[in-house]
């Protein structure tokens, strides 16, 4: 198995730093790569994003035999998808969910994940630290 962890990204976050900026802050996901990069700790960031649920679940299977753990921000996804879910549960290792800001703050329908089930651990309402949180805590689960 390589040591590859995907850190995958889900609708709108191409326009992370553009978008909102009050909730989602100004880094890029380019400034996201970055930053996992440096605390990977001899990993390789495969660092991917898509605004199609189906691309999304393509890349979860591919995991099975590419990576050794995911972190994942589903953006809205998250709140809707019983299948990215099922892909989830496919994948053997193990499951990081990220989202910038604290959905608990939001909007109530954004307080139920379906990827909370899988998930190893949540992080969220930490802005783009939370996934360097996540590949800290990645380095640990699979090393």
């Amino acid at each position: 198995m390589s040591k590859t962890i995907y850190i995958l990204n889900g609708p709108n976050l191409n326009l992370l730093g553009r978008r909102q900026p009050e909730i989602y802050g100004r880094d890029t996901l380019a400034d996201v790569e970055r930053q996992c990069r440096e605390v990977a700790a001899g990993l390789t960031v495969d660092l991917r994003q898509t605004n199609s649920e189906a691309e999304l679940i393509g890349w979860i299977h591919e995991a099975r035999d590419k990576a050794k753990g995911i972190i994942i921000n589903p953006g809205a996804f998250t709140h809707t998808s019983i299948a990215i879910l099922d892909a989830l549960n496919a994948f053997e290792g193990p499951v990081l969910e990220v989202h910038v800001s604290n959905v608990h703050k939001r909007e109530s329908f954004r307080h139920h994940s379906y990827v909370s089930l899988r998930a190893e651990g949540v992080i969220a309402g930490f802005g783009v630290d939370g996934y360097t949180l996540a590949m800290r805590r990645m380095v640990m689960l699979v090393k």
